[in-house]
């Protein structure tokens, strides 16, 4: 008895299940059908043409059918991203049930189902955002997660790439500082000096803040800042990784504008940095940039300016 893979199930889950079904490890059974020398993990990165005939004429199953739960398809630079386990959960989903879009941190909906993931805890998107804001946001999410998944595949086109949208996000813009009063929980003068330390720390202020605003304000404030670059959605929690996917989608629709709004937003030491962030993008592109960054930075009072007003 074979039970036969669900739609989009990742191969550990599958072998896992089978090896359920006849009480024994997954190492176990992958000995039993001569594979022994291999783990699970091995196999799921990419399966031969040997190994595919060998498991596939022990379980009926084809060696196409096999590779499409293995994650053969993502490049090298791009299996980072790829969790051991389930990154999210859908309430709906069997028990058990590790389906590959769970694997990777831009994927925020279940396809079988149609409803959002949750994190690995249970906590939803909704726990910090309200619906008609993740109404509002939900397009740029899926935007974004449409060309991480592209990117991931070796099928991105246009540019800035992936990495380079990441880098600019995760780029600090700002000096380090402690929570703001806004930022800070309402504590009376007791509880202010037991939590001292908290409300001194230095927390990083990425340019994620200033393209999504939205996750700024209701983020933790000590969850706030992400990992720098790729790491950033690799080691992201739920709410990270949305606001990461909302943000490269934001970037792609409108490059110019998001990258000056966050010069904008900088003190001198962030903006250096995100000049050199900038370096990744096409010169054409750093142009329109930083021309449009100059004419906000004119001042209003100019004579030019007041002359363009009257006419």
């Amino acid at each position: 008895m074979v039970p036969r893979p669900s739609p989009d199930e990742r191969l550990s889950s599958w072998l896992g299940r089978l090896a359920r079904l006849y009480s024994m490890p997954a190492e176990a059974l992958l000995a039993h059908c001569g594979l022994g020398r291999f783990s699970v993990r091995e196999l799921e990165w990419r399966l031969g043409v040997g190994e595919g005939s060998v498991l596939a004429g022990r379980t009926g199953m084809t060696v196409e059918g096999l590779r499409r739960l293995t994650f053969d398809e993502i490049t090298p630079q791009a299996r980072l991203m790829i969790a051991a386990a389930s990154r999210y959960v859908c309430p709906r989903c069997p028990a058990g049930l590790h389906r590959k879009a769970t694997a990777f941190p831009w994927n925020f909906w279940c396809d079988e189902h149609g409803v959002r993931f949750g994190g690995r805890a249970g906590t939803g998107l909704d726990a910090r955002l309200p619906q008609t804001q993740l109404t509002r946001l939900d397009p740029s999410a899926r935007s974004g997660a449409l060309r991480l998944a592209d990117w991931a595949q070796g099928k991105e086109e246009g540019a800035p790439a992936v990495p380079a949208l990441l880098d600019l996000l995760t780029t600090r813009h700002r000096r380090s500082s402690p929570p703001s009063l806004a930022e800070q929980p309402i504590l009376s003068l007791a509880a202010r000096r037991a939590n001292h330390d908290f409300l001194t720390q230095p927390i990083a202020r990425q340019a994620l803040l200033v393209v999504v605003p939205e996750y700024d304000r209701v983020a933790p404030v000590l969850a706030k800042p992400v990992r720098p670059g790729l790491f950033s959605l690799a080691q992201g929690s739920l709410l990270q990784n949305y606001a990461l996917a909302v943000g490269v989608g934001r970037l792609c629709a409108d490059p110019v504008g998001c990258a000056t709004s966050v010069l904008l937003a900088s003190d001198r030491e962030g903006e250096e940095r995100l000049r050199e962030a900038l370096r990744a993008w096409s010169p054409a592109l750093r142009r329109r940039v930083y021309a449009r960054l100059r004419r906000l930075r004119a001042p209003e009072t100019s004579p030019q300016r007041a002359s363009q007003r009257l006419g």
